[in-house]
């Protein structure tokens, strides 16, 4: 029979037909515990602790690690960070580390005050701050990629695309409310695998969505959980509520994958027929999606330092569920084969299909401001370096392997590199 159990990541586990038992807790290199079979009664729901946690907020207990017990020296290092947070070399993982891992929250309640945000919306602070509290706790720190600190990455650029010229001049506190909620929410309680791993083990999420932007709907349906929990906006009529929650759903599912052509063919659309009106607030929300698309994946776009930490995380995430596969005899999925799948050969594939198109459209939107010939210079410079590593790598293979052969993946990337 069927069986569902709750991991640590907070992710429900399936087990249905043939396919074996997947704990997500094997993604964190974690053995199954005696504690947990498939004949134990289900004692928790998907959003369990979740609830327990917020709950325990929202009754005024402090959580076990304080959110601020840092030095005074840290504290000062990470408010100068902040104020230098419209910089494009803002440096995501040293403002981590000194704010004691609280990366998201604090950048938020900082934003969030800059924006003006706290005093047009008569937003309660310790509401908000609770509330950026359960964002944070709900994004799975294990996870290589997609955790709390991608989140605050993400913001981040944000912050910097909503204040490009050609969209800051039209935006309203609505529009830089939901935009910054937006890329703060937009991968809460990832489970650090993809939408095609939870359909082929017939996840209870690829069911509830019906196979459709299974990741993202699940992603909003949270972030709308935790707003209602809060009652952060309980103070706002309810229409006006109603409207925040359709329109976050609308901004974090434009950050599915699959959906980039849908969107860059409408975006070129705007563009050559310059019939964009950001006076309607319709055109801003579609440049919203864009600026959030774009947010999402700027990481190529990055100086190199922080642009290549994050292609190794990205990979070792991928990595992580293709050992899985393998591990549960499921067939590996793209990009997801350690020994076939180089990183170099990922980032340049996902640098040529997926960033640059939307980047160069990005640019032109902007009327090419300095941000976007800054993020595209970076962008060339960093597929110039994978390529190069990668001819390192065909060249050490070729040395090693009397046969001559490059691994296939490796020969496809060389021959698209090389064509013309």
């Amino acid at each position: 029979g069927d069986a569902r159990v709750r991991g640590q990541t907070g992710v429900v586990s399936e087990r249905r037909g043939s396919y074996p038992f997947i704990d997500f807790r094997l993604l964190n290199n974690t053995t199954l515990s005696g504690e947990i079979s498939t004949k134990k009664k289900v004692k928790r729901l998907l959003s369990f602790q979740r609830y327990f946690h917020a709950s325990r907020l929202l009754r005024g207990i402090v959580p076990q690690a304080s959110l601020y017990l840092l030095d005074e020296d840290y504290l000062g290092q990470a408010r100068h960070m902040l104020s230098k947070v419209g910089m494009w070399d803002f440096d995501i993982f040293l403002f981590d580390r000194l704010t004691n891992g609280n990366s998201l929250v604090t950048l938020l309640c900082h934003l969030f005050n800059v924006h003006g945000l706290i005093h047009h919306f008569q937003l309660d602070m310790v509401t908000l701050h609770r509330f950026f509290v359960m964002v944070q706790e709900d994004y799975h720190s294990q996870n290589p990629y997609h955790n709390a600190v991608h989140a605050a990455d993400v913001t981040q650029a944000m912050h910097c695309y909503l204040r490009e010229p050609k969209l800051a001049n039209f935006l309203t506190p609505s529009d830089i409310m939901l935009g910054l909620l937006a890329a703060a929410a937009h991968d809460v309680d990832h489970p650090g695998v993809n939408q095609p791993f939870l359909i082929k083990t017939k996840h209870h999420l690829a069911s509830l969505y019906q196979n459709v932007s299974v990741l993202e709907n699940h992603h909003w349906r949270s972030t709308i959980g935790m707003l209602r929990e809060s009652r952060l906006l309980a103070h706002l009529p309810k229409e006006v509520t109603q409207d925040i929650e359709q329109q976050l759903g609308s901004l974090i599912l434009a950050t599915d994958i699959n959906r980039q052509n849908e969107f860059l063919i409408r975006l070129k659309s705007h563009l050559d027929n310059q019939d964009l009106r950001l006076e309607d607030a319709q055109d801003r929300h579609f440049m919203l999606q864009i600026a959030l698309k774009c947010a999402d994946i700027c990481n190529p776009c990055r100086v190199w330092d922080l642009s290549k930490q994050w292609s190794e995380r990205v990979c070792e995430e991928f990595y992580r569920q293709g050992d899985l596969e393998q591990k549960f005899e499921l067939e590996i999925s793209p990009l997801c084969n350690q020994q076939k799948d180089t990183v170099p050969s990922i980032q340049i594939g996902f640098m040529t299909y997926i960033v640059e198109p939307l980047f160069e459209r990005w640019a032109q939107f902007t009327g090419n401001t300095p941000l976007s010939e800054n993020m595209l210079n970076h962008l060339r410079r960093n597929k110039a370096k994978w390529r190069s590593l990668l001819h390192k790598q065909h060249s050490s293979s070729r040395s090693n392997d009397h046969s001559g052969q490059v691994t296939g993946s490796q020969e496809q990337t060389l021959n698209e590199e090389e064509t013309p």
